[in-house]
């Protein structure tokens, strides 16, 4: 590890789902080129759910930019967060490497996926490139790096 490499060298954001009260409903970051690095974090934050409040994340994978053939990644789902289940007020990590991508089939884009069932919640959702193996670009809502 190289000490002189700032964090947001090694972390890039590429995808936000805004921090917001969503109605019931699926919300998605924009798809993103996962080609470009060694590995992909999904993070949710759920605030206060109304009641009944159920939310499922999951990263998703496609053959384009478009979307094209999207499905989901094996395995790279949350555990579903609910009202009933005391789950207000809590994060969730979803790690991908990049070999568990089907690059096989030509799959290279992904995104992040958020669906409120049944009632809403507070949410916010981040999808970070880890270790671009390029210059990495930031979304374009990121305003500042310091440092």
């Amino acid at each position: 590890m190289n000490p002189n490499v700032k964090p947001s060298q090694r972390v890039t954001l590429l995808g936000v789902i805004d921090a917001d009260a969503y109605a019931a409903s699926t919300v998605t970051t924009a798809w993103v080129d996962a080609s470009k690095y060694e590995s992909l974090l999904g993070f949710v934050a759920v605030g206060d759910f109304v009641t009944n409040g159920v939310l499922d994340a999951k990263l998703e994978q496609a053959t384009d930019g478009s979307g094209t053939g999207a499905k989901d990644v094996t395995g790279k789902a949350m555990t579903q967060m609910t009202q009933a289940g005391t789950d207000s007020n809590k994060q969730a990590f979803i790690n991908c490497l990049a070999e568990e991508l089907d690059v096989n089939g030509g799959f290279r884009f992904v995104r992040l996926s958020c669906t409120l069932t049944t009632a809403g919640a507070d949410l916010a959702a981040y999808l970070f490139g880890m270790d671009a193996r390029y210059t990495p670009a930031h979304a374009a809502s990121v305003d500042e790096v310091v440092g």
